[in-house]
């Protein structure tokens, strides 16, 4: 077998890195807030990486975006208003607006360089979504946005960067801007965000801080997971809620929510998947109890 000319690594964390063939580097440049890369790597075709960290690629961006989007707009009685924070491939923007329901979905992202060269070399992760009425696309800062806007919203989805103390979106994982989001939601809202990897080995930099982080503003939090081959591992999430005693739904209840509102069948999310991405591990389940770290402006206690 003929040996590859060049390999492209990333850090997991500070003792552990990944490897893949790198067939291409298609993008290389660097923005006003970060460093960006559209590479097409053996395996995972086109990746978007900012700052070093995969975000997405090709292979399965679709487990990670439905994940993120989808369990919060169904277990909401009848999602209209959707605020998206981050997204800038499109595919979070693609997902919410499966949903035939939802009437207007507000993107903000920081940075416009971004979201231009995605809709340019990455026309597989938008499909088209930038161009939906439905969709109004703002670039700006999501937290400034949300303290200064009067508009609220029935889910807000938080598809950020990772909370790197000092990079772009650190504050976005904080109580005081969780304590902004909340005065956004409509009664019966949602708020879900990425939380970073749940692996064994690195669950306690991102994920449980923000769990916690997030119990000490909503009435009510629920975390799940997902393995996520291009991120190395399984991944996290949170959703925030305005209502107390939220439960995960049932697998035929979501299925048949998925069927009530005309939701096109998906390649990952439906009721079982539904049912398995919220019965966390043992470990986890554990972690998150014992977590008791509160990141704030002041002191965001994140070490990704």
């Amino acid at each position: 077998m003929e040996k590859p000319g060049r390999w492209y690594f990333e850090s997991l964390t500070h003792d552990l890195i990944v490897g893949s063939i790198l067939e291409e580097i298609v993008y290389s440049g660097r923005t006003r807030y970060q460093d960006v890369q559209i590479l097409r790597l053996s395996g995972f075709g086109l990746c978007l990486v900012l700052d070093g960290k995969t975000q997405s690629s090709e292979l399965d961006e679709y487990i990670y975006h439905e994940a993120l989007v989808h369990p919060a707009l169904v277990m909401h009685h009848g999602p209209k208003l959707v605020f998206i924070g981050g997204g800038g491939e499109g595919a979070t923007l693609r997902e919410v607006l499966r949903h035939p329901g939802v009437e207007k979905a507000v993107m903000v992202d920081l940075d416009r360089e971004v979201v231009e060269i995605c809709r340019r070399y990455l026309p597989r992760h938008h499909r088209g979504a930038f161009d939906d009425p439905r969709a109004e696309l703002v670039f700006g800062d999501a937290r400034a946005y949300l303290a200064d806007t009067g508009d609220t919203f029935d889910v807000i989805v938080l598809d950020l960067a990772d909370p790197i103390e000092g990079g772009p979106a650190y504050l976005l994982y904080t109580r005081e801007f969780y304590q902004t989001a909340l005065a956004r939601l409509n009664p019966g809202g949602l708020l879900v965000t990425q939380a970073g990897s749940t692996s064994p080995v690195n669950h306690t930099e991102a994920f449980t801080p923000i769990a916690s982080t997030m119990a000490s503003v909503f009435p009510s939090v629920l975390s799940y997971t997902v393995f996520v081959p291009a991120f190395g591992g399984p991944w996290g999430f949170v959703i925030g809620t305005t209502d107390r005693a939220v439960e995960p739904l049932s697998a035929d209840t979501v299925d048949g929510l998925l069927r009530k509102r005309l939701v096109e069948e998906l390649r990952f999310y439906d009721g079982i998947t539904h049912h398995g991405m919220f019965a966390l591990p043992t470990y986890l389940r554990a972690g998150i109890q014992a977590e008791t770290r509160v990141a704030t402006d002041q002191d965001p206690v994140f070490v990704v």
